[in-house]
């Protein structure tokens, strides 16, 4: 039988991250940065209105296998999915739908093996659980096999 498959964090791999709004505009107290800071108290929030979006550009092609979000419940993503640039492309395409849970704990989404490697990539938030659409993430970590 063989072993399962191990991941690990691609986050040093990331070599620049754009949002698609910063609550306020107050990138100190809730900007992108905090998406990866392991800080529990800090956290990026978007501002208002959908959809909502993170796109994280690497270094290298990367083989990417699952994305790991804490959301803060009430300003959850509903009704998201991810798109990739694959290697030797230049434009996202959408490989995975997602539909997280309320909750504040971290949740684990697995992406599909898309049989290529990637360049970048895009989680969008087509809906959230916040009547003005605002999304709060706590960690967010993107995962590949080693």
């Amino acid at each position: 039988m063989a072993a399962p498959m191990k991941f690990h964090s691609l986050a040093d791999k990331i070599v620049r991250t754009r949002v698609s709004s910063t609550l306020n505009k107050d990138v100190k107290q809730f900007g992108k940065k905090h998406l990866f800071d392991g800080d529990e108290e800090t956290c990026w929030n978007s501002d208002q209105g959908s959809p909502q979006w993170i796109i994280l550009e690497f270094s290298e092609s990367l083989s990417v296998s699952q994305l790991d979000i804490q959301f803060q419940g009430g300003f959850v993503g509903k009704s998201c999915w991810v798109e990739a640039v694959k290697s030797g492309e230049e434009s996202f395409a959408r490989i995975h739908s997602f539909f997280p849970q309320d909750i504040n704990q971290t949740q684990v989404f697995p992406l599909p093996d898309t049989d290529s490697t990637l360049t970048s990539l895009k989680i969008v938030f087509d809906s959230s659980t916040d009547f003005f659409g605002r999304i709060t993430i706590y960690k967010l970590d993107v995962l590949g096999a080693s």
